[in-house]
């Protein structure tokens, strides 16, 4: 064996130096770089793990692909986020805080997989307690193998022997290699063992999926460049204190990342959840002021949320300002839209502002119902529970148009609602009588106020 050498990484862009240096020449971040000790040995077993093939050039004409190859996880949710299905060859991450469910997400996907042979691998967990967990999620209903092994070289021992379709690995943190003498989990260990796995599935056509840890601060642990060579990076979140999960896509190569997928986490598993407007909005009070419903999308799908506030005097000198789910600085901005527009004192009141079911919405169409459920609260007058909205709002207090309102107006008529207030601007050209929903429209904030609160 070779003597060992050391190097330092930079833990954002993976940089590689010699020494130690402030400032990273890569990313420009500072204070980033770690030592560690590295030792290649050959042959290396990037070679060995995909059989040795080597590539050549194409003509691009000449490239043959299916359209419809996609591999379907029968989780319509979790299908939905990755555009469709999982693309053959394809190294997908999945992301979230420790406990949130990514184990048990990508276990009952595996479990729900008809006629596939897969290898799960856990460097966390052995195989008798997979299988507990398993037992408790439901019925393999494919050819499944587990496995509870960290070396690669092992692990690719395995994968030649079992020959899987899918391939799982829980989680990339704690798999090694013995081409780097670091621990498992360190910078150059996670950017060989990511870059191993990405060589078998692009020369093999085997999907993989791996499970990453997180930081304190929420992103993904290890260096940025495991991002770039991944095809997608999946996002598992929400609040333990709910039942909600969210899933979405932070990249995809092979879809959409607008797109967002939502369970519900129950003692069997995961459920998956159709229709979350009608769970969130299941226990709205009619009488209590300061609810609003908005029609917000999550990429192609409507979802209904309420939004609740609570506007009070300040019982300290500085009025204080508290939103959950929500831009706080976009609070701020609304706040300021209303005071100066509608006339109302708000700057000397305590604001706060919270999205029910633990949901974090960033579409602007929620502008509106944000602002009528601070005024409704403000004047403790309750907003009809047939009203929904969706519009954003400008900073002249003009009612702003937003996209796909069609299909916001549709699905607000199918769940009941008989008022949803837009922008006038969302109007034109839309006939209204196709719709079993009354259509307002909106020019200015004054109007929503007066078609409210009059």
């Amino acid at each position: 064996m070779a003597k060992a050498k050391r190097y330092f990484f930079c833990r954002e862009c993976g940089y590689q130096s010699s020494s130690w240096l402030g400032r990273c020449p890569e990313c420009g971040k500072w204070n980033t770089f770690d030592e560690e000790v590295v030792q290649r040995e050959t042959p290396s077993i990037r070679q060995s793990a995909v059989g040795g093939q080597q590539s050549e050039p194409v003509r691009i004409e000449e490239v043959k692909y299916d359209e419809t190859v996609r591999m379907q996880t029968h989780c319509e949710e979790f299908d939905r986020v990755l555009g469709g299905g999982i693309v053959p060859g394809s190294l997908l991450l999945l992301g979230g805080e420790p406990g949130i469910g990514k184990s048990t997400l990508l276990l009952q996907t595996a479990l729900a997989m008809k006629g596939k042979r897969l290898l799960y691998v856990s460097g966390e967990e052995s195989e008798q307690q997979i299988k507990m967990r398993a037992d408790r999620i439901g019925e393999p209903q494919g050819e499944m193998y587990v496995v509870s092994e960290t070396s690669t070289k092992r692990i690719f021992e395995h994968i030649e022997a079992v020959k899987p379709e899918l391939l799982i690995v829980d989680s990339i943190q704690t798999i090694s290699s013995e081409d780097i003498d670091s621990s498992a989990g360190s910078i150059s260990q996670i950017r060989e063992c990511t870059t191993l796995f990405q060589h078998y599935a692009k020369q093999t056509g085997v999907p993989v999926l791996l499970i990453g840890h997180i930081t304190k601060d929420g992103t993904l642990a290890g260096p940025k460049v495991m991002e770039h060579i991944v095809d997608a990076v999946l996002q598992f979140e929400g609040d333990r204190n709910y039942g909600f999960r969210i899933l979405r896509a932070l990249k995809n190569r092979f879809g959409s990342t607008a797109e967002l997928g939502i369970f519900e986490m129950l003692n069997s598993g995961l459920r998956e959840v159709p229709n979350p407007s009608e769970i969130l909005l299941s226990q709205r009070d009619e009488t209590l002021s300061g609810s609003a419903v908005s029609a917000t999308l999550e990429g192609a799908r409507p979802i209904f949320i309420e939004v609740q506030s609570l506007v009070s005097s300040a019982v300290y000198g500085t009025p204080q300002r508290n939103a959950n789910g929500f831009d706080f600085r976009r609070l701020s901005m609304l706040l300021a839209v209303l005071e100066k527009r509608c006339g109302f004192k708000l700057g000397a009141k305590d604001v706060f502002l919270n999205i029910a079911g633990g949901l974090r919405v960033s579409d602007p169409a929620i502008d509106l119902a944000v602002a009528c459920s601070i005024l409704s609260s403000n004047v403790d007058i309750p907003i009809p529970p047939t009203v929904c909205m969706a519009a954003e709002m400008g900073l002249n207090g003009e009612i702003r148009p937003v996209t796909r309102v069609e299909q916001r107006i549709a699905e607000a008529g199918r769940l009941g609602f008989e008022k949803i207030f837009v922008s006038r601007y969302n109007t034109k050209g839309l006939d209204k009588k196709k719709y079993p929903i009354e259509i307002v429209e909106l020019a200015v904030i004054e109007d929503a106020f007066r078609k409210l609160f009059a």
